[in-house]
C-alpha cells in the first residue's frame, strides 16, 4: 500500500511538472496604453443577454448577429439575431442542434452570407464551416474539416473572407495542441491548407494575461491561458491579412496573394510575414477603409487603433468591458464590440456563469468607416 501511495504521489508530481512546463507560467506584460482618443461616454450598450456572448457580426443593413460563447457550455440556441429588443435564433431553433456544437467565430461577406466556424470541441468532435444566406436563413455552404487540418487539440475560432468570397482564412489558436496556424480554405474546390504552423507570428510568448477580474491562471497556477493566433482581419483592398495571438507583443501581416498561392514553399511564405506593430494583449481585430487596424485589449477593457504609419494609440476604454473580444463594423460608421467576459467563464459552473450575467455588446463611432460585418 505504501508503494502504491508513493507511486501516486510521484505520478501527481510529474503530472504537475508537465502541466507547468507545457501550459503554465508567464511574465506580466507592460501596459502600452495611451490616453484614450475618445471618451468613455461614447460607448453605447447595444444589447444585454443572460448567456455569455462570443462573437458579433453586423450586416450592411444593421442586422446584429452573435454567438453564445462555447466556453460557457450553452444548453440552448447558439447563434442569435437581435430583433426588436429580443434574441431570436438564426437559423430557426429547430435546425440549430443539427448545425452547431461549439460555434464561436462569425463574419458576413459582401454577398450577405453569414459564415460561422465551429471548433468541434477543440477538435475532439467535428470542426465545421457553415455559410448561411441572410435573406433566407438557408445553409448555402457546409464543410467538415478533416483531422489533418483540424487536429485534436486545435481551436478554430475566428475567420475572415476575401472580398470575392472565394477564400476563407481561419485562425487555429491551438490552445491545447500548441501547433497554431492559419487555415486557408478554397470555397470552390472545398480544399483546406494549414500555413505558418508554429511560426513565431502565430505562436504564444511567455506572457501572463492579467485581467481586472482575475489573472488568467488555473489549477493553482499550473495552467495559464496561452492562446495562439486569435484575431485576424483582411484590409479593405484585400491585399493584407493582419493577425495576432493573444499572448503576443506583435501584430503581424502577410500578403493575401501569397497565402492563397499553394505553390509557394512553406519556408518562403514564412519569410513573407511582416511584424507590423506592437500591440496590447488582444483578442479581436477589425479594419476600416482608411487602412487603420483596430485591436482589442483584454487586460484594460479597451480598443486600440494603429494606422499605416504604425502609430499605436488607445481609442476608447471603459471599466464596463470585462473582456474586449470581437469587433464588427456596422452601417453609419458604428464599430460593435462583443464583451465575452472570458474570466467569468473558464472552468466555472453554469450557476456561477449565470449569476455574473447579463452579458453585453457595445458600440461606438471611431470616426472612420469600415466594411459592415468585418
Amino acid at each position: 500500500m505504501k508503494h502504491f501511495l508513493l507511486f501516486l504521489l510521484v505520478l501527481s508530481l510529474l503530472t504537475a511538472a508537465v502541466l507547468r512546463v507545457r501550459y503554465g507560467g508567464g511574465e506580466p506584460y507592460p501596459d502600452v496604453s495611451t490616453p484614450p482618443l475618445l471618451g468613455e461616454e461614447l460607448l453605447e450598450e447595444v444589447l444585454s443577454y443572460p448567456e455569455p456572448i462570443g462573437n458579433v457580426a453586423v450586416s450592411r443593413d444593421g442586422r446584429i448577429f452573435f454567438t453564445v460563447h462555447p466556453e460557457s457550455r450553452p444548453q440552448g440556441n447558439k447563434l442569435l439575431e437581435w430583433v426588436d429588443g429580443a434574441a431570436v435564433p438564426f437559423p430557426n431553433g429547430t435546425v440549430q442542434p443539427h448545425l452547431f456544437n461549439t460555434v464561436l467565430g462569425l463574419v458576413i461577406d459582401q454577398q450577405d452570407v453569414l459564415w460561422t466556424i465551429d471548433n468541434g470541441n477543440h477538435g475532439f468532435g467535428v470542426p465545421r464551416l457553415l455559410g448561411i444566406d441572410l435573406a433566407t436563413g438557408n445553409v448555402v455552404h457546409d464543410y467538415k474539416f478533416h483531422p489533418e487540418i483540424a487536429q485534436r487539440g486545435s481551436f478554430l475560432q475566428d475567420l475572415q473572407v476575401s472580398n470575392d468570397s472565394s477564400t476563407i482564412f481561419i485562425a487555429d489558436a491551438s490552445i491545447w495542441r500548441k501547433t497554431p496556424a492559419i487555415i486557408v480554405y478554397d470555397v470552390a474546390t472545398r480544399s483546406a491548407r494549414r500555413v505558418l504552423e508554429k511560426h513565431p507570428s502565430v505562436s504564444v510568448q511567455d506572457i501572463l494575461v492579467r485581467n481586472p477580474i482575475r489573472d488568467m491562471t488555473f489549477l493553482g497556477g499550473l495552467v495559464s491561458l496561452k492562446t495562439g493566433v486569435d484575431g485576424i482581419v483582411t484590409d479593405y483592398r484585400n491585399e493584407w491579412l493582419y493577425f495576432a495571438a493573444i499572448n503576443q507583443s506583435g501584430l503581424y501581416r502577410v500578403r493575401i496573394k501569397d497565402l492563397v498561392d499553394a505553390t509557394i514553399p512553406a519556408r518562403q511564405l514564412d519569410d513573407e510575414v511582416e511584424r507590423f506593430s506592437d500591440k496590447p494583449l488582444s483578442d479581436g481585430l477589425s479594419s476600416d477603409l482608411s487602412g487603420n487596424v483596430y485591436i482589442t485589449d483584454v487586460e484594460h477593457g479597451s480598443v486600440f487603433i494603429v494606422n499605416q504609419d504604425r502609430d499605436l494609440q488607445t481609442l476608447i476604454r471603459s471599466p464596463k468591458i470585462r473582456w474586449a473580444d470581437s469587433l464588427s463594423f456596422g452601417p453609419d460608421g458604428w464599430l460593435y464590440l462583443a464583451d465575452s467576459a472570458i474570466p467569468e467563464l473558464v472552468l466555472k459552473s453554469r450557476e456561477y456563469i449565470q449569476s455574473r450575467g447579463p452579458y453585453h455588446i457595445y458600440r461606438f463611432q471611431p470616426g472612420y468607416t469600415g466594411t459592415p460585418g468585418h
